[in-house]
Parts: structure tokens; sequence; C-alpha cells
């Protein structure tokens, strides 16, 4: 079988050709390649991902096998549209392509593939002699270290996936990712955190953990009451030494989390999708979840990749996006997985060590800052699955899902993820963060000189101040006369001086 050459002088090459003769449709790579007559290689940049222009010395000829080495040659390696594609290409074409160079390195990364995804054995004779190549190029993904590899003697391969067959993100080495591993965001916040007293930092930390549970529900509408919010503040305070990524504390946290009526004792059995009712009986469906029968075995591997990727050679901030981000899109429990999949951001990051012993990053503080950055840092993920998924959905909202599409959450690409989270922590560190740590000197100081003025309660002090900042400096007339009328016109202008000297910016982290 072949692959027909067009009239026009623009082919498409690899994957982009693939997916064109096996007529699946709904779905690109982040990078498409074409063979162009009369032009020298270069590269166009778009919201939808790269397109690149070859010469035609650079076509791979017409076999699928010859676009399949193109696409991993030049494409990149692309789990999902391989899983994809080895369903729709004849098995007696990548057979035949593997006996025509069956000591080549992409033919042994193909073959692998190939045997891993499918479960299939091909009728090929083990590789015998030469070296082993990695899988992966470390230059161009982020890769589980040569120690941890696995030596796979049939095609002499060095498995160097971060994950396993039962779920394997792939994260892409981006500039975006250099730049931000460049700027040792650890060292950064520690180097912050040493500016200040202990007492102080305590008390910082202590708004710090209040501040990330009320945005973490807050992203998702909820008003807690207060026992459910020291109940998730004990979560995150415990957060930082044990490794959740277990099931029974996964389970054990969703039961902390919700409504005692919903709680889960297992992973759950229903099939779940988030979305929003237009009016009755039509409901905007914005994300499909994974059936429940792949949720057990997306769950093991999850679980299993967390186990691998904590190591030092993997980024604490690439480990934490991976299992929180993957977390979420599996959505194992019927209720609380968007705090479970915030939590374990925390979780990670306090157990590799990233944020200063006994810190937290109010993350999700920022990610309802930025709701549109956080919503595009989900959606990356979930349009994919929507453009393929189908499902149809009853008068009760019961949904059914028709097709296959496991894949999808078994291979994600997050590299936006991971780009997106990075950018999450960082203004974490240099907003948030400083900022509180900033207002909490300013108010000792402010503290002091107004109770030079006035020995006034601290609660009142308090109040002051709060009230002074909300209004441009200045105790509005209706705060003085409900609350501090038993102060002198001088006190009241003295005490305003000292907040103005104390804050001589507007603080923006309360």
């Amino acid at each position: 079988m072949v692959l027909e050459r067009t009239r026009s002088n623009r082919r498409p090459a690899g994957y982009t050709a693939l997916l064109e003769r096996y007529g699946i449709q709904g779905v690109r790579n982040w990078h498409r390649s074409f063979i162009v007559d009369g032009v020298t290689r270069h590269v166009t940049t778009g919201p939808a991902g790269v397109d690149e222009a070859y010469p035609v010395t650079y076509w791979p000829d017409e076999t699928p096998g010859d676009h399949l080495e193109f696409a991993l040659k030049y494409d990149g390696t692309n789990l999902v549209l391989l899983a994809t594609l080895f369903a729709a290409i004849p098995v007696d074409a990548i057979v035949e392509y593997i006996q025509s160079t069956p000591t080549g390195k992409y033919a042994r990364r193909i073959w692998f593939l190939y045997e891993m995804m499918t479960g299939d054995r091909l009728p090929l004779a083990n590789v015998s002699s030469g070296n082993y190549v990695d899988l992966l190029e470390a230059d161009e993904y982020f890769v589980i270290d040569a120690e941890a590899a696995t030596k796979v003697r049939r095609q002499r391969i060095n498995n160097n996936l971060l994950g396993t067959k039962g779920y394997c993100p792939m994260v892409r080495k981006t500039e975006t990712l250099n730049r931000f591993i460049a700027k040792d965001l650890s060292a950064r916040s520690k180097e912050i955190v040493s500016a200040y007293l202990p007492e102080l930092l305590k008390r910082a930390l202590s708004y710090l953990y209040r501040k990330e549970t009320k945005s973490s529900f807050e992203i998702e509408r909820i008003a807690p009451s207060s026992s459910k919010t020291e109940r998730f503040v004990s979560l995150l305070r415990s957060a930082v030494t044990d490794n959740l990524c277990t099931k029974s504390h996964l389970v054990d946290l969703q039961n902390q989390i919700v409504d005692p009526r919903f709680r889960d004792t297992e992973y759950r059995s229903n099939q779940n999708y988030i979305g929003q009712s237009v009016n009755w009986g039509n409901e905007r469906v914005h994300y499909v979840c994974p059936r429940p029968e792949d949720v057990r075995d997306l769950m093991f591997g999850l679980i299993a990749l967390n186990e691998r990727v904590d190591c030092e050679s993997i980024h604490p901030v690439l480990h934490a996006t991976m299992i929180s981000y993957g977390f979420v899109f599996i959505y194992p429990f019927e209720d609380g997985n968007g705090r479970i999949h915030r939590l374990l951001i925390h979780n990670i990051l306090a157990r590799r060590c990233f944020v200063p012993p006994g810190a937290i990053f109010p993350v999700s503080a920022v990610m309802l800052k930025r709701p549109a950055e956080y919503d595009a840092s989900l959606e990356a993920f979930s349009r994919l699955v929507m453009e393929m998924v189908e499902y149809s959905l009853d008068d009760q909202g019961k949904m059914i899902v028709t097709n296959d599409v496991g894949a999808w959450y078994r291979y994600p690409d997050m590299t936006p993820q991971t780009e997106a989270l990075f950018g999450f922590i960082e203004q974490t560190i240099e907003v948030e963060l400083v900022n509180e740590l900033a207002f909490l000197e300013c108010y000792d100081t402010t503290k002091t000189a107004m109770q030079e003025v006035v020995d006034l309660p601290d609660r009142d002090l308090d109040l002051f101040i709060r009230c002074c900042l909300q209004n441009n400096g200045k105790l509005s007339n209706r705060k003085q006369s409900a609350r501090f009328s038993k102060l002198s016109d001088d006190e009241i202008q003295r005490l305003e001086a000292a907040v103005a000297t104390g804050y001589p910016e507007k603080p923006s982290s309360r």
C-alpha cells in the first residue's frame, strides 16, 4: 500500500500524510511536515502549532513505514497519534518496513512502540547484535535517566519513557520550559524566605494556607464552611511529607474533602462528564472523562508513574504536572477531583523539597487570578478529547461513550500544562509570596508606630489599617463615627500618617 502523490506542489509527509491517507480527522500533531517543490527548508509558527516545509529531497518515499520513520525523525514522537495509526495501518505494512531495515534505530523504535501499545507480537526475530538505542532523544524530551531506563533485548531499545503502557505522558523540551528551569525558582523562593525572621514567616504561612484553601474552593464556586476550611488547611499542612499518590491516600482525601453523603470507597463506576445545563434537557458538555472501565488501569498507571519519576533527575514541577493534571483528566471520583488535583501539586513540590521547609505556594490563588490561563491549561487537553470522542446523552443526563478513545487519556502530551504550571509557580513566588511577606513586615512597622500614638486593641488596630488601605489611606467618616469615635481628630490624622508611612504602596496580596 502506498501513499499517493498529489498534483499540488505541497505534499504532506509524516503524521499529516498518514492521517489523511487513513481518513483520521479532527486531530493534528503540534508539528506538521510538507514537501514543497522549489523551496528551502523553513518553518511557519501559528496558534495551532508549527508547519515546516522541506525541499523535495526530503520526500520519504511512498509506504506507510517510510512516513512513520519520517514522522519520528522530523515530527517527533506522538504516542497517541502512533497508537491511532497503528490501529489503521495494515500489520503487513509495519512488518515489511521493519524487515527492510531491521537494525535501523527508527525501525526498532516503531517496532517496540507497536508491540507495547497494541500488545501484539510481530512475526519478527529478535535483534541479535548492535548497540542499544534510546527510545526518545533526551535533548528533545524529558526522559527517565539512563540508570532507570529499561533495556529491552528484543529490539535492543533503552526504554526511557517517563511512564508505562498504562499511563505515559510526554513532555517536550521547549524553549519556554528550558527558560523556566534555568531560573531555578526553588532557589529563588528560598532566597526570598531567608530574608525574613522566622516569626514573621510563620505568620505569613498561616495566612497562605488559608488563602490557598479559599482559592481552591472558589475556583469551583464553592463557599466552604469554617469546619471544612479547617479540614482542608490540615490536609495541606500534612501534605508536606506523605506520598499522597496512592489509592488508599487518594480515597481518604476524597472522603475528607467532600460532603459525607458523596464519599467514594472505590474509583468511580459511572461515566462522568463536565458540563452545564443550557436549558431543560440540553447539556453543554465541556469534557468527557475516561470510561469507567478504563479508570482503574489509568490510575494504576498514574500511581506507577509517580513512583517512577520520584527521583532527582526529574524536575519537581514536571513531576507535579504529570501527576496533578493527569489525576484531574482521569477524574477518578464522582466529586472532589479538582481540589485533590491542586492539593497534589503542593504535595509533590513539598516532598521534592522544591519549596522552603514548611512553606506553601498559594498556586490556586494565582490560578484564580488568571482563570483564562488556568482554563487554557485544562482545555489544551480536553479540546483534543472532545474532537475525537463520540457520545450520547439521555433525557436524564446519563452519558454513553460509543467509541474507544482510551489512548488519548493514556498518552497525553503535557507540554502545555507543564509550561502553565511553571508560570503559575513563578507568579506565586514573585508576587503572592513576596507581597504577603512584605505586607506583614509593613504591618509590624505600622503597628509599632500606631501604638506610639494610642494603644489600640489589636482588633481595632487591624481594622484601622484595613480601612485606610481600602480607602486611599484615609479613614472614612462613617468608620470613624461607628468604630473610632473615642479618638480625637489629631489622633486619627497621626494614625493615618503612620499607615501611609508603613505602606508607601498599596499592597496587592490581600
